[in-house]
């Protein structure tokens, strides 16, 4: 398969990400039906989960930078297809946060300032959380993440199984850090609302890219060493 179509099929996992993902946060969580915070974390896990189905045999169903990062770390992909990749996932989250953007401003009394999902700290956290918090919850949650798919997708794993507990891995990261950061462990899921908020947001979008790289970084070493055969 080529690289450029890999390109492309990672940037329609990540639109299906970020739009499924932030769109259960803007329009479903406190509408009549109210999802709440459950609601929006599976959401999100059901993205990954559907897309590892669905894409998995065609790119990998990387659907964001820091995996992709944590992957070349872990061993199990080459650092001369990150560019290619990163870009594409970017590009994913750009698109669908300007679609649901359209959506969401077509309900009246629709404020942009409310944030789109977007992930902040201080002032802009959920639970007002601290920048110290929530860097080190997203480097945490990255770095745990990471050892959640190399640990799943290794070859001694069982087969068959490994969307399952991707998904449900994400799901259990926004259970935990929603309230902290609103959750990115994405960058690319980060930068997409950030650029449609504009002003703090985009402030703030620093952390959602070195945290969750360093977060990629640490749980690339540690499943790599874990998961070696050296005694």
């Amino acid at each position: 398969m080529s690289l450029f179509k890999r390109s492309v099929t990672e940037s329609l996992g990540t639109f299906w990400l970020v739009l499924g993902g932030c769109g259960s946060a803007v329009i479903a969580a406190s509408s009549p039906l109210g999802i709440g915070v459950l609601g929006v974390a599976l959401a999100f896990g059901l993205t990954v989960l559907t897309m590892a189905f669905a894409i998995g045999h065609i790119s990998g169903c990387h659907l964001n930078p820091a995996v992709s990062v944590g992957l070349c770390v872990g061993g199990r992909f080459p650092a001369k297809e990150l560019p290619a990749y990163i870009i594409a996932q970017v590009i994913g989250g750009i698109l669908a946060a300007a679609l649901l953007y359209a959506i969401a401003s077509g309900r009246e009394g629709f404020d942009i300032a409310a944030g789109l999902a977007s992930n902040g700290y201080g002032e802009h956290s959920p639970g007002k959380y601290s920048m110290a918090s929530g860097f080190v919850t997203e480097l945490v949650m990255t770095a745990m993440f990471v050892v959640i798919i190399l640990g799943a997708t290794d070859k001694r794993a069982p087969p068959g199984l490994a969307p399952i507990a991707i998904g449900l891995g994400l799901t259990l990261i926004h259970l935990i850090s929603i309230p902290v950061t609103n959750t990115s462990v994405n960058p690319a899921r980060s930068t997409g609302p950030a650029l449609m908020v504009g002003g703090w947001a985009i402030a703030q979008l620093w952390m959602f890219w070195v945290a969750p790289l360093l977060g990629a970084v640490v749980g690339g070493v540690i499943y790599r060493w874990l998961g070696s055969d050296d005694r």
